[in-house]
C-alpha cells in the first residue's frame, strides 16, 4: 500500500504531466440518468456558493469549465488547485477531457494509456477511478484493444453503461465465443436508445454477419431508435427498415397510419405486418386512441411478438388493461422479451392479476406471494390481493456505535464536502460508493447519519437498500413536521399525502430546482405560485419565496389541495395533476371506455414520468400512514375507482 505522502507527491507529478498536455474537448462527465421526477439533464449551472472560500470556488469553476469543453480554462485553473483536498477530481477533470475529440466523442488512440494507468493505480478502488475507468474502456472499445479491455472490464464495479457492454459482447464476438448466445444477450441489454452511442450499432452489424442475430431481429434493434425519431442511430443499427415509413407516420400521426396500413397490409409480409401494426398501435395507445386495441389485436393474430419494441410489448398490455381483455393481457406479458418482462414488478403483478381472473388463482397466489415481500407499490397491491395487510415491517434502530463508525468514513466526508460546494452528483457518486458491501445493521447507522446531518435524501436512498432489518422512519422520514402539519390541517390535507409527494418531489432537498423551473420541498412552478398566493391571501409574494421553506409548503400544499377538489376527491387524478397540470388527467379520464380501478389507471397513464410518480406517491403516502397511525393500510383505497367523465375545463394552471 501506498504510504499517504507517496500518493500526495504521485498526484503532484500527475498533475504536473497533465498540464503539458493539450486538453481537447469532451462531453459532460455521465450519461443522462432518471432520477425522482425523470430524465435529469445537465443542462443548469451551478453557480457557485458565495460562502466557498477561493480555492472551493476555482474547483466549481474547474469541474464546469472541464464539463462545458472549456479547455483553456481548465489549463488555466489546474495549477492553482495542486493541493486541494480532493486532488484526484482536479485530475480526473483535466484527464477526462484529454480521452474525448472536439465532437464529444471517444478518441481511438493509446497516447492517455499511460496517464489513465497511473490513475487508476494511484487511486485504486476509489469511485472517481471506476468512473475513469469507465471513460478508459470506451476508447479501449473503440479501437478494439481486447485485451486490455477485458483486464479493465473485469475490474469495472459499477458496470451501468450500455456502451461498454456492447463492447464487452464484441470481444467476446472476437474472441470466437457463441454468435447465438451473445445475440440474445445483445436483445436483452439494448433496450433504449439514447445509450446506444457508436458501440451498440457496430455489435448489432457484426452480429449479423456472424449469424448472432438475423436481418429481421436487427431491423426491430433498429426500430427502438426510429421510434423515438433517431433516424441515423436507426439505418446504423439496423440498416433498412422495411416499414420505416409506417414508424415516422405513426409517430406523427397514428391515426392516419392506422388508415392507410390496414389498406396495404394483405401484401405485405407476415413479420412486417405485425411489427407495423405494434408500431401503429404503441402510438395509438399514447394518445388513448380507441383504435389502440384494434391495431393490438391485429398484430396479435400475426404473432412475431419478439420484433416489437419494448414499449410496443409494455403498451400492448396497458390497452388491453384499459379494455378488461384479461386473456390479452395474459398473452401480452407471456410474449414480452425476458429482459421487458423483469425490467418492471408492473408485469409480474398484471400477469397474476390476470391469471386470477381467468380461473387460475393457485398459480396467481404464487406470483402475488413472491412480490409481497417487495415494498413497492405492486408489492403493496399483492399484499392486499392475498388478503394480508399492509403494514411496516418491525423496527431496527441503529446502533450508536456503528453510527460513530459511519461518521467516521471518509467516502461520507468526500460527499458532504461536495455538497457543501453545491456539487450534488458527484456527492451522490462517493456517498453510494461507500455503500458498497455494508449490511443492513450499517446502513440503517449510516442512514442515521445522514438523518443527523440533515441529508435527509442520502437517508431515505440508504435506508431503501436494506433486504432483511429495516428501519422504516428513516426510509420515511418527516423533517419539518412542525410546518407542514398546521399547514395541512388547517385546509384539511392529508399530510401523509403531501409526506408522500415530497418525498418524491424533491427527496426533503429544499434547495432542489428541476429543468424546467420548478423549486423547493414541494417543487413549486413559478405560475402556479403565483396563482395560489393570489387565491389564499398572500399579499406582496414574491417568486424568490419559494426558497423559503414554510412559504413553500403553504404554496405546494394548498395547490394540492386545490387540484384535489377540482378532481373529485380522488388521490390518483389529483396526485397525477400535481405533476402533468389539472388538464391531462381529465382528458386522460374522459377517454376512458368503462370505469377501471384505480391501479389501471395510474398504470395506463401515457407519460412516463408521471405514471411513476402517481404509483410512487399513492405507495408513499400509504407507508407514511402505516407509520403515524400504526394500523395496517389500504393502497387500493386510497387508488379508488376512475369513472369515464366530460373533460371540464379548470382555472388551475
Amino acid at each position: 500500500m501506498l504510504h499517504r505522502k507517496n500518493m500526495k507527491v504521485l498526484n503532484k507529478l500527475l498533475i504536473a504531466t497533465f498540464v503539458g498536455l493539450v486538453v481537447v474537448s469532451a462531453p459532460g462527465f455521465s450519461k443522462v440518468k432518471s432520477g425522482s421526477n425523470g430524465p435529469v439533464k445537465s443542462t443548469k449551472k451551478i453557480e457557485p456558493d458565495k460562502s466557498l472560500s477561493e480555492r472551493d470556488r476555482l474547483f466549481v469553476e474547474l469541474r464546469e469549465a472541464a464539463k462545458n469543453n472549456d479547455a483553456a480554462r481548465v489549463n488555466a485553473l489546474v495549477p492553482k488547485l495542486e493541493d486541494h483536498d480532493l486532488a484526484d477530481y482536479v485530475i480526473y477533470f483535466q484527464l477526462k477531457p484529454q480521452l474525448y475529440d472536439k465532437g464529444g466523442q471517444i478518441k481511438a488512440d493509446a497516447s492517455m494509456d499511460a496517464a489513465v494507468e497511473g490513475f487508476l493505480r494511484v487511486h485504486a478502488g476509489s469511485a472517481i477511478a471506476d468512473r475513469l475507468r469507465n471513460d478508459w474502456l470506451l476508447s479501449l472499445g473503440k479501437r478494439k484493444a481486447w485485451s486490455v479491455f477485458d483486464r479493465e472490464y473485469a475490474q469495472f464495479v459499477l458496470d451501468d453503461d450500455t456502451q461498454v457492454k456492447c463492447y464487452a459482447m464484441q470481444s467476446k464476438l472476437a474472441k470466437g465465443e457463441d454468435a447465438k448466445k451473445i445475440g440474445v444477450d445483445a436483445r436483452n441489454a439494448l433496450l433504449d436508445p439514447q445509450y446506444f452511442g457508436e458501440a451498440c450499432p457496430e455489435l448489432v452489424q457484426s452480429l449479423v454477419q456472424s449469424g448472432g442475430l438475423t436481418k429481421s431481429e436487427a431491423a426491430a434493434i433498429g426500430r427502438i431508435a426510429l421510434e423515438n425519431n433517431l433516424e441515423t442511430l436507426a439505418k446504423k443499427t439496423g440498416g433498412d427498415d422495411s416499414i420505416a415509413d409506417v414508424v415516422r407516420k405513426a409517430r406523427t400521426d397514428p391515426n392516419q397510419a392506422f388508415k392507410d396500413f390496414d389498406k396495404k397490409a394483405w401484401r405485405t409480409g407476415r413479420e412486417n405486418t405485425a411489427a407495423a401494426w405494434g408500431v401503429i398501435g404503441q402510438f395509438l395507445a399514447k394518445k388513448l386512441d380507441k383504435d389502440a386495441i384494434k391495431a393490438y389485436r391485429l398484430q396479435h393474430e400475426q404473432g412475431h411478438h419478439q420484433l416489437l419494441s419494448p414499449e410496443s410489448q409494455e403498451w400492448k398490455v396497458r390497452v388491453a388493461l384499459r379494455e378488461g381483455d384479461w386473456k390479452l393481457v395474459k398473452e401480452s406479458i407471456e410474449t414480452m422479451t425476458p429482459s421487458v418482462r423483469k425490467r418492471d414488478p408492473a408485469w409480474s403483478y398484471w400477469f397474476a392479476r390476470a391469471q386470477k381472473e381467468l380461473g387460475g388463482e393457485s398459480l396467481a397466489k404464487e406470483t402475488f406471494q413472491a412480490l409481497s415481500e417487495q415494498f413497492n407499490f405492486y408489492g403493496q397491491l399483492s399484499r392486499e390481493e392475498l388478503g394480508l395487510p399492509i403494514y411496516v415491517p418491525k423496527k431496527q434502530s441503529a446502533d450508536e456505535a456503528t453510527v460513530k463508525q459511519m461518521a467516521a468514513k471518509k467516502g461520507f466526508a468526500r460527499a458532504v464536502r461536495f455538497y457543501d460546494m453545491g456539487l450534488r452528483f458527484e456527492g451522490n457518486r462517493e456517498w453510494n460508493w461507500e455503500l458498497k458491501g455494508l449490511t443492513d445493521k450499517q446502513l440503517i447507522a449510516a442512514a442515521e447519519y445522514a438523518k443527523r446531518i440533515n441529508l435527509y435524501d442520502r437517508a431515505v436512498n440508504t435506508a431503501d437498500r436494506t433486504k432483511v432489518e429495516h428501519d422504516f422512519s428513516l426510509r420515511y422520514p418527516t423533517p419539518f413536521k412542525d410546518s407542514l402539519s398546521p399547514i395541512a390541517h388547517d385546509i384539511g390535507l392529508d399530510v401523509n399525502w403531501a409526506y408522500g409527494l415530497i418525498r418524491q418531489e424533491s427527496r426533503f432537498i429544499m434547495s432542489a430546482k428541476s429543468n424546467v423551473g420548478a423549486s423547493g420541498l414541494m417543487q413549486v412552478m413559478p405560475t402556479t405560485a403565483k396563482y395560489v398566493a393570489k387565491k389564499i391571501g398572500m399579499n406582496n409574494f414574491k417568486v424568490t419565496q419559494l426558497s423559503d421553506m414554510h412559504t413553500n409548503l403553504t404554496l405546494g400544499s394548498n395547490y394540492l389541495n386545490m387540484v384535489l377538489q377540482d378532481l373529485d376527491g380522488s388521490w390518483a387524478l389529483a396526485s397525477a395533476a400535481y405533476n402533468a397540470g389539472p388538464g391531462r388527467p381529465k382528458a386522460w379520464r374522459e377517454k376512458l371506455v368503462r370505469p377501471v380501478e384505480g391501479a389501471i389507471f395510474a398504470e395506463t397513464i401515457p407519460f412516463n414520468e408521471t405514471r411513476g410518480y402517481v404509483k410512487n406517491v399513492l405507495a408513499n403516502a400509504n407507508y407514511y400512514a402505516a407509520l403515524s397511525s400504526s394500523k395496517p393500510q389500504s393502497l387500493k383505497q386510497r387508488l379508488g375507482v376512475v369513472v369515464p367523465k366530460t373533460a371540464v375545463l379548470s382555472e388551475l394552471p
